[in-house]
């Protein structure tokens, strides 16, 4: 088994190939990684992105669930327990910073990042030695698996409807101008990150193994949300290529 260590950039989001992260890094261990990744080839400016687990199944200090009554940690474990390895889902995304901008304050400098997710890979250890996490990865192989053309036309409908109910409930206009991508593994990743889903469910589908399997889950998830949506008074909007922009 081939395997490469990469910085490790934990979020309370999931990553898909394919789409744009942009990052707005303050905190001191992802300050010192992008500098470090910032000395680099723009070629090889890679960092793994992982979820975070829920807070309550890891520590109550962990982040997405802080405890404000206890001092700030510092450290590149801070906020994820005695074993990193646990605070993570095992399941990540490789990101490629195109852009790595230096801003500075009167406190101190902080970077806007715009990142892309290129691969997904296994988390096999995590090493806390240094300034910032690194991860030792194994990437993992994108297949079509079986009927993944056919499930890709009945999640193109089905996403469809979901977005002109989506729509309707943030009583929104929907543009019909963005054409959804043919290639089932492109649109399996787009669906994935567009629909409007907890960090659990979203992460299922990065980790399903592969193409059709992930179609098979979106199909399901879009006609049970198109369902549910008339009955919910407003639901936030998405964009169907970006994730937010997450602050660390």
């Amino acid at each position: 088994m081939t395997s490469l260590r990469l910085p490790l950039f934990p979020l309370n989001s999931v990553l898909f190939p394919g789409l744009v992260l942009p990052l707005n890094v303050f905190e001191a261990r992802y300050r010192a990684m992008m500098r470090d990744l910032s000395a680099v080839s723009e070629d090889d400016r890679r960092f793994a992105v992982i979820a975070i687990r829920d807070g309550r199944e890891v520590a109550a200090t962990a982040q997405g669930m802080p405890d404000a009554t206890l001092p700030a940690a510092d450290g590149p474990a801070a906020g994820f327990g005695d074993d990193p390895m646990q605070a993570f889902h095992t399941v990540g995304c490789v990101a490629d910073a195109a852009t790595i901008r230096e801003k500075s304050s009167d406190d101190d400098t902080g970077y806007e990042v715009l990142a892309t997710g290129t691969t997904r890979f296994r988390l096999l250890s995590v090493d806390a030695s240094g300034p910032y996490l690194t991860g030792e990865l194994e990437e993992l192989e994108d297949s079509d698996g079986e009927g993944a053309g056919a499930l890709a036309s009945g999640v193109v409908r089905a996403f469809r409807t979901y977005q002109k109910r989506l729509a309707w409930a943030n009583e929104r206009t929907l543009s019909s101008g963005q054409d959804l991508p043919a290639d089932p593994s492109v649109l399996s990743y787009l669906v994935a990150a567009a629909a409007v889903l907890d960090v659990p469910a979203k992460q299922r589908l990065l980790e399903a193994p592969d193409t059709a399997s992930r179609l098979g889950q979106e199909l399901k998830l879009l006609r049970q949300e198109s369902a549910l949506l008339g009955k919910l008074p407003s639901l936030p909007a998405v964009d169907l290529t970006r994730q937010p922009t997450s602050p660390n």
